[in-house]
């Protein structure tokens, strides 16, 4: 069952590819007709700044959500022990090479997994997170994202974060055009044809941001279960990481975090109790209490 999970999330990855590229093009279309005339011309130049967007990213993923994180790593034991060690049974059992180890100096309680495979992975914690819990709980959250390393869920959520920043990048990129620029003139624009195409493609591009939102959140929320049923495999300990998710019920949200790195985490860092009406439409992960009632139920 878990070399099948892995299997279908690496044609997942495949499939998250595809979507956003085809995305990327109707933005680059849309573009390029309101402000050159040319679909082709549009879908081009966005082609290439994502291919280097993308490039940049990805070969350099670890760094990049770190730095937007504000995590420092940690090169020796002595620095975290208790984390290291931890990092480094997990990996052990999971049979992953040892992830680096990054802290991000925050008082609320979260952690993350990055990287684009198990080779080139990447464990964060923030010092909340090893403040208030114990070490089967430790154990617990560690587990869940060593289990992202292992599922290979660090690469899909890293292609996913990469592609919808650089989605992000070219509405920037046309909203500033808009502004700034000018719009191209053309005589076809006042049939009925033209302006439909011309609110569809503002349509479009004012969506982009949203849809690419909405696929990384669905990856994520599918792969959190994943994940916690992967750490009670490591660690044979279902009730740690049920002591610790019942402790980060409890946690406020994380003071600076990047908005686009959110879905990484092993619970919702930007969390606000205002918003939870909303029926969770637009979470990031799961809801706590459903995590727990699954591991409680295995």
């Amino acid at each position: 069952m878990l070399y099948q999970q892995i299997a279908r999330n690496k044609r997942k990855t495949i499939l998250v590819l595809t979507g956003f590229f085809i995305l990327v093009a109707l933005i680059g279309a849309a573009i390029g007709y309101l402000f050159a005339g040319t679909t082709v011309g549009g879908i081009i130049i966005a082609g290439v700044l994502v291919a280097i967007y993308m490039s940049v990213m990805i070969s350099q993923s670890t760094e990049v959500v770190m730095s937007m994180n504000n995590a420092h790593e940690i090169h020796l034991a002595h620095e975290a022990p208790e984390l290291w060690h931890v990092v480094e049974d997990m990996a052990m059992v999971a049979q992953v090479p040892m992830p680096r180890v990054f802290i991000i100096n925050d008082p609320s309680p979260n952690a993350f997994a990055t990287g684009n495979d198990p080779q080139h992975s990447a464990v964060a914690a923030t010092t909340g997170l090893l403040q208030i819990m114990n070490r089967e709980e430790l154990e617990g959250v560690i587990g869940h994202e060593i289990s992202h390393v292992r599922n290979y869920d660090i690469r899909l959520q890293t292609i996913a974060l990469a592609l919808a920043s650089a989605i992000t990048a070219l509405v920037n990129f046309a909203g500033n055009f808009w502004w700034f620029g000018e719009r191209r003139s053309n005589d076809d624009d006042n049939g009925t044809v033209g302006i439909l195409t011309i609110m569809g493609s503002i349509f479009l591009i004012i969506l982009a941001p949203l849809a690419a939102s909405i696929a990384q959140m669905a990856l994520s929320r599918n792969r959190e279960y994943l994940a916690d049923a992967g750490s009670v495999e490591l660690t044979r300990n279902p009730q740690g990481l049920i002591s610790a998710l019942e402790k980060l019920q409890n946690a406020q949200p994380m003071k600076d975090v990047a908005p686009s790195s959110s879905s990484l985490y092993i619970s919702d860092p930007e969390l606000n109790r205002h918003h939870k009406r909303i029926a969770h439409l637009f979470d990031t992960h799961p809801p706590l209490e459903d995590r727990i009632k699954r591991l409680e139920e295995m």
